[in-house]
């Protein structure tokens, strides 16, 4: 095992991006996007038509029997009945309502903070992992990168050109995949995109009409071996529609999400989980366009190393 677990410690070293953009970057691979990519994004832009690839952020979410998140608890603070049995009065039969809610930050749709994930005590171009305290994250922070997810997106949807409405829990999507993808839908996936990459499992969680085991259980994803592609093609960042972007059970043994190991603390990569990518593949199963502009900005919540999201594929 301990073997195993320095072929992570290798790689990651090997695609490592501490100090690449100076001593006090937090931003990561979003540095990629530049004026130029978010200029060029924005012609992908043809019909208007926008797909928002957000979950419902609901009490029937995806976190079943999990010991620390849970699903979002919507509760009102002040409703119409309160105006309308006079318990709350306002001058002139005007009323309001006021709603909150409480939620663990990657419960639903969302982004991975770059002080998310440490290895050996350290987070992202080097910083302690004491700086992620109780008091919230002092670096890395997703507020780090609130105005950065304006990009050009690209969706691989692997799942349709292999024919299946959806890949097995296990499979481990590899560069061959990818590649596949990229071949089929006619697109370049390279510095500053997004790429969103479809398992299906999505459409899997419907066909069975119950979340199951999608979060923290046995699930398509990206192959560890992929970790050297998605650094060379210099993209800002990944997501995908499953609960934890990689392929589980892990491919490495005495591992846990080595993948995430990688693309977070060494590469600075920006990680999505929980998309829905179905509506969008369909769209684009059906006019052979497989790249918009995506629009996904976290919320500045300071101190979060995760943030809810809507992200927006435009076309």
């Amino acid at each position: 095992e301990a073997a195993m677990s320095d072929i992570v410690r290798e790689t990651g070293r090997r695609y490592r991006n501490w100090g690449r953009w100076g001593p006090d970057d937090e931003r990561g691979t979003l540095n990629f996007v530049t004026p130029d990519v978010i200029v060029r994004a924005a012609r992908c832009v043809r019909r208007g038509a926008v797909f928002s690839l957000a979950i419902p952020f609901d009490s029937r979410g995806p976190q079943v029997n999990q010991p620390r998140r849970f699903n979002p608890i919507h509760r009102m603070i002040l409703t119409g009945c309160d105006f309308a049995t006079g318990a709350v009065t306002r001058p002139g039969g005007v009323g309001f309502a006021d709603d909150m809610v409480v939620m663990a930050l990657q419960g639903a749709t969302q982004w991975d903070a770059l002080a998310h994930c440490f290895v050996d005590g350290r987070m992202y171009n080097g910083y302690d992992a004491t700086l992620v305290s109780s008091e919230g994250a002092r670096r890395n922070g997703i507020e780090k990168i609130c105005r950065g997810v304006v990009t050009r997106g690209v969706l691989l949807d692997v799942a349709r050109v292999r024919g299946v409405p959806w890949l097995e829990p296990g499979y481990a999507i590899t560069v061959d995949d990818l590649e596949a993808a990229v071949r089929a839908h006619g697109v370049e996936v390279g510095r500053g995109d997004a790429l969103l990459v479809r398992t299906g499992q999505m459409a899997q969680v419907r066909a069975r009409g119950s979340w199951g085991d999608y979060a923290g259980g046995d699930a398509p994803g990206l192959s560890f071996h992929t970790a050297g592609w998605l650094h060379a093609r210099e993209l800002a960042a990944v997501a995908t529609d499953t609960w934890g972007m990689e392929v589980r059970p892990n491919e490495i043994p005495g591992t846990y999400q080595p993948l995430h190991q990688v693309l977070i603390p060494n590469m600075g990569m920006l990680v999505g989980e929980i998309f829905d990518l179905e509506e969008l593949a369909e769209d684009c199963a059906r006019d052979g366009v497989y790249e918009f502009l995506f629009v996904a900005p976290p919320l500045p919540i300071t101190g979060a190393v995760g943030s809810p999201v809507n992200p927006l594929a435009i076309k």
